[in-house]
Order: C-alpha cells, then sequence, then structure tokens
C-alpha cells in the first residue's frame, strides 16, 4: 500500500477519535451543561448530521480542487472547531461546533476515500478502504480510551484540546507526502457531476448503502451509551469505561483488517457469517452485561463483527458507485453517517424504557435483524462481481 495512504489514515485517526470520544465523555458533557445523557447524546448525531450532509455537498464543491490544499483546510477548520468547543459555556454552541467539525471530517473523508481508491488497482479498494479505516479502530483502540482518561482526570475539555493538537502532525503529514496537485485520473475523463449523482438513482447503489447505514446505527447506538452500562449495569468504576472502549476499539481493528482481506473477493461469507452473528451478539450482550467478564469478551466480539460487516458493506458501496468516481467516496461517508446519526437517537429514546441503559443494545439488535432481513433475499445482489458492478 503506498505512503500517501497511510498519511490520511493519521488524519482519519484524528477525526475518529473526536468522533467516537463522546462514549466516554457524556455523562461529564451532561453534568457541566445541566443535560440529560440522553441530550447529551444528541451530540453524537449533531457530528454524524453534518458527516451527511457535508459529504455530497463539499465532495461536490470540491472536484476540481487541488488534493492537498482541500485536505489541509478541512483539517484546520476541524482543529479550529475543537478549539471553539473547548471553551464555550453554551450546549448550543457546542452542538453546532460539533456540526462545523463534522462538516470539516465529512470533506476530508469524502475526498480521502476517493483518493484511497484511486492509489490501488481496482481490485484493491476493499484493501486501501481497510488502511484508510484503520485510523478510526486505532483511535478506538488508543485515542477514544485515552480521551476518557484524560476526561476522567482533567475534564471533559481537555479532551476537546488534545484532539485539536492531534490534527497538527496530521496537517504536517498532508503537507509532505500528498502530492499538491491532482492525479492524472482525476484530472482527465472526469464524469459531469450530473452523471455521477444519477448513480443515487441504481437500486443496487441504494440497497448496500441503506444495509451499511442500518449496520452503522446499531454499533454507533450501542457504542453511543457504553459508559453508563459498564458504570451503572456492570457495577465497575469509571476507570473501567477505557477498558471496555479498549476492547471494542481491539475488536473493531481485527474486524476491519480481516474484512480489508476478504471484502474485495469474499464479500459474500462475511455478510452470510458476520451478519446472523452480530444479530445475536447485541441481545447477548444486553442479556450479559452485569458479568463484567461476558461484557469484556462480548464488547471485543461484537466490536469486531460490527467493524468487519460494516466496512465491507461500505466497500460494496465504492464497487457500486465506480460510475461515480469523485463521488463514490462522498456516498460511503453518507451511508456511514446516517447510521451514525440515527443510532444514538434511536438509544436515547430506549432509555426512558423499562431495559433502561440496556436499552440501546437491544435496540441495536432490532436493528441489525431489519438488516437481515433485506439481505438475504438479495444476497447475490449485493455480493455481484466487480466486472458486473463496472459494466452496470
Amino acid at each position: 500500500m503506498p505512503l500517501p495512504l497511510y498519511l490520511l489514515a493519521l488524519a482519519v485517526f484524528a477525526m475518529g477519535t473526536s468522533e467516537f470520544m463522546l462514549a466516554g465523555l457524556l455523562p461529564d458533557i451532561a453534568s457541566d451543561f445541566g443535560v440529560t445523557v440522553g441530550t447529551a447524546g444528541v451530540l453524537t448525531s449533531a457530528f454524524a448530521i453534518g458527516m451527511i450532509v457535508g459529504a455530497p455537498l463539499v465532495a461536490a464543491l470540491a472536484r476540481d480542487w487541488p488534493m492537498r490544499p482541500t485536505l489541509l483546510a478541512f483539517v484546520v477548520v476541524f482543529a479550529v472547531a475543537h478549539a471553539a468547543g473547548a471553551l464555550t459555556t453554551s450546549f448550543p454552541i457546542l452542538f453546532a461546533t460539533r456540526v462545523v467539525a463534522a462538516l470539516a471530517n465529512a470533506g476530508f473523508l469524502a475526498v480521502a476515500l476517493t483518493a484511497a481508491a484511486g492509489l490501488v488497482s481496482p481490485g484493491n479498494k476493499g484493501r486501501a478502504l481497510a488502511v484508510l479505516l484503520s485510523g478510526t479502530t486505532v483511535a478506538t483502540i488508543a485515542g477514544v480510551p485515552g480521551g476518557a482518561v484524560l476526561g476522567t482526570a482533567l475534564g471533559w475539555r481537555a479532551t476537546f484540546w488534545a484532539v485539536a493538537v492531534l490534527c497538527l502532525p496530521a496537517a504536517l503529514g498532508i503537507l509532505k507526502g500528498i502530492p499538491a496537485g491532482r492525479g492524472g485520473d482525476e484530472a482527465t475523463g472526469k464524469p459531469a457531476l450530473r452523471a455521477e449523482l444519477a448513480q443515487l438513482a441504481r437500486p443496487r447503489l441504494i440497497l448496500v448503502m441503506l444495509l451499511g447505514a442500518l449496520v452503522n446505527a446499531a454499533t454507533f447506538g450501542s457504542l453511543t451509551f457504553l459508559a453508563p452500562v459498564v458504570t451503572d449495569t456492570a457495577g465497575l468504576d469509571e476507570l473501567w469505561i477505557s477498558v471496555v472502549l479498549v476492547l471494542f476499539g481491539a475488536g473493531s481493528f481485527v474486524g476491519v483488517t480481516a474484512a480489508g482481506r476478504l471484502s474485495d473477493r469474499s464479500s459474500g461469507p462475511v455478510i452470510a457469517v458476520g451478519g446472523p452473528l452480530l444479530l445475536i451478539g447485541w441481545p447477548a450482550l444486553a442479556v450479559l452485561a452485569h458479568e463484567p467478564v461476558a461484557l469484556f469478551i462480548l464488547v471485543f466480539v461484537q466490536g469486531a463483527l460490527s467493524f468487519a460487516l460494516g466496512s465491507t458493506l461500505i466497500t460494496r458501496v465504492l464497487y457500486q458507485a465506480a460510475g461515480a468516481p469523485t463521488m463514490a467516496g462522498s456516498y460511503a461517508t453518507a451511508a456511514l453517517n446516517v447510521g451514525a446519526a440515527a443510532g444514538p437517537v434511536v438509544g436515547a429514546a430506549t432509555l426512558g424504557t423499562e431495559a433502561g441503559v440496556l436499552g440501546p443494545l437491544w435496540a441495536s439488535g432490532l436493528l441489525v435483524a431489519v438488516a437481515l432481513l433485506i439481505a438475504l433475499p438479495l444476497h447475490a445482489v449485493i455480493t455481484a462481481s466487480r466486472n458486473t458492478e463496472v459494466q452496470r
């Protein structure tokens, strides 16, 4: 894999830390601003909404922009938004900074996903996506738990400052490793924007985007509210939240790495095996969460299955959107973040039910069940060969 791909992954690490870090900070943020944990959880949805809106919009605007300054600008805006969030005493302003940061993240990821696919041969999109998303999974292993520890020790605002500082080496990596101009493939033979947008009328593309959104909704719906499961259901100290997040992150790294080697040529088995296991895992976690050992094991397994299945489906989005070379990354980003926006909202709605803090886990199981009910009858369509996808 080319070096610029790993430099892009470094920036994704910084942004992934921000996207996931609220899972360990929600109780402190809620207390600081005098809102409920469910209301604070909407900050995750705010970030995802910004990603949904920003990905296609910014990708369309950036089609003719030079790659390096475009990526650099997104990283700088992202850092400034976090500095503003760390300084504010207003929850609405904090909400707004999350949206701005998300717009910057969306623009960066949409361009980076398209760039990553263009840096490798046509049959290696899955591996390139795995390298890029490894920045996110490493964030869940190191960045997010580190942020939770930092938040516990110095307050949640310190974590926001840390993310802003983390953007500096990412910006340096972009300056040093990404070409200043646009690649040859981008400069010539590029379809018109209308033609690329017309790809969204293809049922196969919409199908895999929907499935990716449902699986990601299940992932974020539970991940956002893991902290109260650890402290209330399992009865563990707050510092154990970081341990649980590390386990989820380690699992996600294993899952996305395995999927990166399989999703190009063997996506069918990943979906057929991983989907039912993921469906079983969420209710199992809800039933066994009061047992710390079971909690630790299942969190790791669910992280692996969620990211293996989710990244495989997002790879299918890139293949199905082969006719939209500059917009495919934004379609994949939008699919990811429709789920990331809906999941915490669904999870928050269950907190007031009899299920309590375990409600999001049951809701995640339901979301995966819906995805499987849609996917299984259309399995052959979802896993169609690359040649067939390109021709269609």
